[in-house]
């Protein structure tokens, strides 16, 4: 008899409790080997106590292994980090590592990059129905007059956010309230949705409004948008550095004046394609040091929102700056607490508590570093020459590099 389509829906084994338990994972592992034909040994190949992988993934069969490097060292001036740093980049791209390490010992050589955090803060954007015009303009004044009520209803839900402010943005008869929130060292979105949609609660039994939708889409999560550029997604915090003429020749091969006709000729780029923001690849970095030190990897498609900017000196030296509007980092929860990425977070000395502002100053000052790396390359004309050379196309041999 032939097979039908639903013989053919073979359901991921759950396993009892879910299945973490270091058998089971590999009961299922062999499951999967045995429907793809794929032998999985390196996926099968790991320290982590599966039972602590509760909580962060479901279905577990192993873990997927990227090749871990260091760039530095990078000397950062914040009021959070300040020190000497090697960082962790977990990447495949070659080139990247380097090409970070080149900028971060050009900031190093030239005294460090200052780094400071302007805005600590998260956010949940519901949206409201209201009957007509005129309840949507009642409703947002009225939740302005009892916002401490509001507050008070979200934050009986949490021991660690903190309702800082909330928001009312009218679109017709509909009202999106930004709830900004305030989440300690945790990335804390599972934290403030919950709390948001106690908040939401409160307000249509007792403030206004016909019903809500928890998400409206207003707080970027996850997404590029161009209201990220204000900040409140994250931390905004900005680096920056003046690098004396000499450093830029001696360590990134070109002058400040051709840094700054780059850094004009490709704003035309951006602005043309309608860009959020400028940038050289903030993404690369994020990315890499995301994976490395356990973050929610998926922000970098908010936090690679910023302006990067290059400026001549009276002296005829270079200013370089990052400004990251919506960075979002965490020392604690998620992945921060498991194997490689708490290790890797223990090399720059922030895992656990009251130090994420410490990270998002380190993350920035690197960031002007990769910045720096590229636009030299760009400028001087050896962007090609040096992934052909460090690239995994043809890697040069062992003691060949420029």
């Amino acid at each position: 008899m032939a097979e039908s389509a639903d013989d053919r829906i073979r359901l991921v084994p759950r396993l009892k409790n879910q299945g973490y338990r270091r058998e089971q994972v590999a009961q299922r592992r062999s499951w999967i080997e045995k429907q793809t034909g794929a032998a999985l040994p390196h996926v099968g190949t790991f320290s982590i106590d599966s039972e602590d992988l509760r909580g962060n993934i479901e279905n577990p069969v192993g873990v997927a292994q990227v090749p871990l490097g260091i760039a530095g060292p990078l000397r950062v001036r914040g009021e959070h980090a300040d020190g000497i740093f090697y960082l962790p980049l977990a990447t495949t791209e070659g080139a990247l590592v380097r090409s970070y390490e080149r900028g971060m010992v050009a900031l190093t050589r030239a005294g460090g990059a200052e780094a400071r955090v302007y805005v600590d803060a998260n956010r949940v954007s519901p949206i409201f129905t209201c009957s007509s015009v005129a309840q949507a303009h009642d409703f947002s004044r009225r939740l302005g007059e009892r916002f401490d009520e509001v507050r008070a209803a979200a934050e009986a839900t949490t021991s660690h956010g903190r309702l800082i402010a909330a928001e009312c943005l009218p679109v017709g008869r509909k009202v999106i309230v930004d709830f900004s929130f305030f989440t300690a060292d945790a990335q804390g979105m599972n934290m403030i949705v919950k709390a948001a949609d106690a908040a939401c609660r409160f307000i249509v039994e007792k403030i206004g409004g016909e019903r809500y939708l928890i998400f409206s889409g207003y707080n970027s999560e996850k997404r590029a948008s161009g209201s990220l550029l204000r900040g409140g997604k994250g931390k905004k915090v900005v680096a920056g550095a003046e690098l004396p003429r000499a450093v830029v020749e001696r360590v990134l091969r070109t002058t400040p004046e051709a840094m700054v006709e780059m850094w004009n000729q490709t704003v035309l780029g951006h602005l043309t394609t309608g860009s959020f923001g400028y940038n050289g690849h903030f993404a690369n970095g994020l990315t890499a040091f995301y994976i490395a030190c356990g973050q929610d990897t998926a922000n970098v498609a908010n936090a690679a929102v910023g302006i990067t900017h290059f400026e001549l000196t009276g002296g005829g030296d270079l200013y370089a700056s990052v400004t990251l509007p919506s960075l979002t980092v965490a020392t604690v929860g998620g992945g921060t607490q498991l194997g490689t990425g708490r290790e890797c977070l223990r090399m720059l000395g922030c895992d656990g508590t009251g130090k994420a502002r410490k990270l998002a100053e380190i993350f920035a000052a690197a960031l002007l570093g990769g910045e720096l790396s590229m636009g030299a390359a760009i400028a001087s004309g050896q962007f090609v020459a040096a992934h052909e050379s460090l690239g995994r196309n043809r890697p040069a041999p062992e003691g060949d590099e420029k």
